[in-house]
């Protein structure tokens, strides 16, 4: 007689709930992608890299290796928190990105929006006192000391070959 093959029923996955699972989480008036970790998600955030977004984990007492999207609400917001105002939460006065602001003398960490309109202050400002950062920036040249010869050599025709002397074998 043939033997029977017995069959195991399929088994079917029991899919995790997503009850409670958001796809998009709101930080710092940034939307923050819930399919990824905490700490990687809050590199979404302009002026957030990821070992200042670990250190942000730190603060409120997450895990960074939590997925956004299953953030309760609680943890939502003490995270808001620690990110809009990170020195009164604990955060070195090292790792902040403004230190002694031109022109409150305070120390910030800027994000997002008012990153980008600071910075262009700062453009403007070195623009319309002629320092050297600044004619540099106005001339699209290298402002941190780089060599320019080689590189830099964008727009115009600024190409500098190597002139032949001529054929050494003609008469």
């Amino acid at each position: 007689m043939a033997e029977q093959k017995q069959q195991k029923p399929v088994e079917q996955k029991q899919e995790q709930k997503v009850d409670n699972f958001k796809h998009i989480v709101r930080i710092a008036n940034v939307d923050i992608p819930g399919e990824k970790h905490v700490k990687i998600a809050l590199t979404k955030i302009k002026g957030v890299g990821t070992i200042l977004a670990d250190v942000f984990c730190k603060l409120a007492n997450i895990d960074r290796q939590k997925k956004a999207g299953y953030l309760t609400p609680e943890e939502i917001v003490e995270l808001n928190k620690v990110v809009n105002d990170p020195l009164s939460n604990g955060l070195p006065l090292w790792m902040i990105n403004r230190k002694n602001d031109y022109e409150t003398g305070e120390d910030k960490h800027l994000l997002t929006g008012t990153l980008n309109f600071v910075q262009d202050n700062d453009l403007k400002r070195l623009k319309k006192i002629k320092t050297l950062r600044g004619i540099r920036h106005q001339r699209k040249l290298p402002v941190r000391g780089q060599r320019t010869r080689s590189n830099f050599r964008k727009g115009k025709g600024k190409v500098v070959g190597v002139k032949k002397k001529g054929t050494p074998g003609k008469k």
